[in-house]
């Protein structure tokens, strides 16, 4: 391939090669290893994505060869999908045939799967970082060190453009769908281009950078575009509240990702260990995920100061709304404004749009190109639109007479705990199957630290002799990610269903929520 241009990265690599850009739990790199690092994984996943239309799939394991594979295969065009390291080898196997995936990187976490995939033949190659390739492991299982070092850069292979990252999200369906990231900047042609609007709209301060949580996920993986803008970025393994307090003064963190879980576990922390944590260097925090309490919200704002900016959207849409810190305090419970080029309309049940202050469903006007499209699914991309150029993420809500929104309920089943989109429909499919289980409905229920958490509510075939929920969550973990798996559940004798017989889910979400709110925060 030709000299891959790094722009930010490759100045930092000749200007302070051995100055610190990357830091995980077990290692720490200099400009001169990520700049060399980066050109060798580009050159290595282009020779077996010699077609254009195929990607790597990234096993979200956080630790720098993930940003570092990410960043390659943006830059090459060749294109990566941010996959969760807790599929089971057919949610995989689907994700693998969906995108078109030859090789995997993947890290501990994810590697147990990923050779299995291998093992059946779904992919060319597994790349594997952070620990041994296991002994006896299959043909074409590489170590991280080894792929790099037998990488071959050429000065005669095609220029592609940057393609952007490519995460999945689930429906009503059930089944995961893709979607690429927002190009907020638009296409580029080159990689160079590419990098040259990115430093002109950079996200967040300059300085080190925290990633707090799973680089599996869109928020945590702003830290790709973070490094290739030439920043520092120090990557936490797991989230620990306390250690990141102490990471955050260690490295100056200017920024980071974060979701209201993260807040809550800091809040938690000894009250001496919080006394001695200097935050002062924070600039920015941008959360997302769910909804705030606003307690919480008030609280870390006494304590870090109004560095607070909030965002409403999706994966599939980028970011539909923008609050501050000190508009949030002026309109407590906001998720903000619309931003450009979108424009926020509240529609009733015939799609008509209601005034200031009425409530119904959030929808968004936007113009070509800045919708939403979900990978080969032109079916789920146009139950998107409850019109043409207007979408909705199924939230509901109301518009104040200052612009600012607020959202109160959703019109989907999607419960978000800990920052992580959940369908229950994956889970009632794989319950359904089990020979005990009559009836379902997985609903989201109030969880203290996650916002949300999954309960089962069960019609057993046998009223008499209900099913064990070992015996369920057992059954569920044969066949679903652990993240999606219930971690509640109850025996009830009939589903609430309307005059269309769906299942009702809003009035069995109701007794167990304080309020007309029904969805966490």
């Amino acid at each position: 391939m030709p000299d891959l241009p790094l722009g930010p990265i490759a100045d930092r690599a000749r200007d302070t090669p051995d100055a610190l850009a990357l830091v995980d739990d077990a290692s720490v790199r200099t400009w001169s290893q990520v700049d060399a690092e980066i050109r060798r994984a580009s050159a290595s996943m282009l020779a077996v994505a010699a077609d254009s239309d195929i990607r790597w799939g990234v096993l979200g394991d956080n630790a720098s060869p993930t940003l570092i594979a990410h960043a390659a295969g943006l830059l090459a065009g060749v294109g990566t999908v941010a996959i969760s390291r807790q599929l089971t080898l057919r949610e995989l196997a689907d994700q693998i045939d969906d995108a078109n995936i030859a090789g995997l990187v993947t890290g501990p976490g994810g590697a147990k799967v990923s050779l299995a995939a291998l093992e059946a033949g779904i992919v060319d190659i597994v790349v594997v970082h952070s620990t041994d390739v296991p002994e006896g492991a299959p043909d074409g299982a590489v170590a991280w060190v080894d792929w790099l070092q037998g990488s071959r850069v050429s000065d005669d292979g095609p220029v592609r453009p940057p393609r952007p990252i490519m995460v999945y999200t689930s429906g009503t369906t059930g089944r995961a769908r893709g979607t690429e990231t927002r190009w907020v900047l638009g296409p580029a042609a080159t990689s160079g281009e590419y990098l040259e609007r990115l430093r002109a709209r950079a996200q967040f301060p300059p300085g080190p950078h925290i990633v707090a949580g799973p680089l599996q996920h869109n928020g945590p993986l702003a830290a790709v575009r973070h490094l290739l803008l030439g920043e520092p970025v120090v990557v936490m393994g797991k989230f620990d509240a306390a250690a990141a307090l102490r990471l955050i003064g260690e490295h100056g963190v200017r920024s980071s990702v974060m979701v209201p879980t993260h807040f809550q576990r800091m809040l938690a922390v000894d009250p001496d260990v919080r006394a001695s944590s200097d935050v002062s260097s924070i600039m920015m925090i941008a959360h997302t995920g769910s909804a705030c309490p606003p307690d919480v919200k008030r609280a870390m704002i006494d304590w870090f100061g109004p560095v607070f900016t909030e965002s409403y959207g999706g994966s599939e849409s980028g970011t539909l709304c923008r609050i501050n810190s000190s508009e949030w305090l002026a309109h407590p419970g906001s998720v903000g404004r619309a931003v450009e080029p979108y424009r926020i309309l509240v529609l009733d049940d015939q799609g008509d749009e209601l005034p200031v202050g009425e409530q119904g469903l959030l929808a968004f006007e936007a113009p070509d190109g800045y919708g939403i499209t979900y990978h080969l699914d032109p079916e789920k991309t146009a139950k998107a639109y409850v019109r043409p150029g207007v979408f909705t993420l199924g939230d509901v809500g109301h518009v104040d007479g200052e612009g600012f929104i607020f959202v109160t309920d959703r019109v989907s089943d999607m419960v978000v705990s800990g920052g992580v989109n959940l369908y229950p429909s994956e889970s009632e499919q794989v319950l359904l199957e089990h020979p005990a289980v009559g009836d379902v409905a997985v609903i989201g229920v109030p969880h203290a630290d996650l916002g949300e958490q999954l309960l089962a509510l069960i019609v057993p075939v046998d009223p008499a002799s209900p099913p064990a929920p070992a015996e369920l969550e057992a059954w569920c973990r044969e066949h679903l990610g652990g993240y999606k798996i219930p971690r509640l559940f109850e025996f009830i004798e009939v589903l609430p269903r309307n005059e269309m017989q769906k299942i009702d889910k809003k009035a069995l979400r109701k007794p167990y929520w304080g309020s007309e709110r029904t969805i966490g925060g």
